[in-house]
């Protein structure tokens, strides 16, 4: 495992796609207020870097120990959400609208995603002053994977997509 502090600093790829203005302790207690939740200080750090945005290759990937309907040994984290309202962006802030729309459980907060799959902070278990787990939810086939227990485990276990695939180069 990365140790947090290294995912940190070199967590974010290059371009600007997705990036929201620099967060703010406004922001986020607006934020906060409008998800009825306390999002994990970890996600905030690494927020404070970079407000949303694309995600360096070298992290773009949460290894599972089972097949799901992208990978047989992971999923993808190619983007992260910021919070904001940039124009033509999402953001953490669309989470409602984006739970109801595509009949996900709830409290969730949606970090990335594409309708189909998401990557969310899971606040069912822990309340929303608690610390939320970190959950895989596939819309098309109704699963959900557990991917970690909170937010510094996930940024953690983050790995590059390229090696995970190379893996089955058997044509599988």
């Amino acid at each position: 495992m990365a140790e947090f502090d290294e995912v940190k600093t070199t967590f974010w790829g290059e371009g600007r796609y997705g990036v929201q203005p620099p967060l703010t302790d406004a922001a986020v207690q607006d934020a906060e207020r409008q998800l009825g939740v306390r999002l994990p200080a970890s996600l905030l750090e690494i927020l404070r870097v970079q407000n949303g945005g694309v995600v360096s290759q070298r992290w773009n990937a949460f290894p599972t120990d089972v097949p799901t309907s992208w990978s047989e040994d992971h999923v993808p984290l190619d983007e992260m959400m910021g919070i904001g309202r940039a124009e033509g962006r999402l953001s953490l802030l669309d989470t409602t609208y984006l739970v109801e729309e595509w009949g996900l459980p709830s409290p969730l907060v949606l970090l990335s995603g594409d309708g189909h799959c998401w990557i969310a902070l899971d606040y069912r278990a822990c309340g929303e002053h608690g610390e939320p787990s970190l959950i895989w939810l596939d819309v098309d086939d109704g699963t959900q994977l557990l991917l970690a227990a909170d937010f510094q485990t996930f940024a953690e276990r983050l790995r590059a997509a390229a090696p995970l695939d190379l893996d089955h180069t058997d044509g599988k």
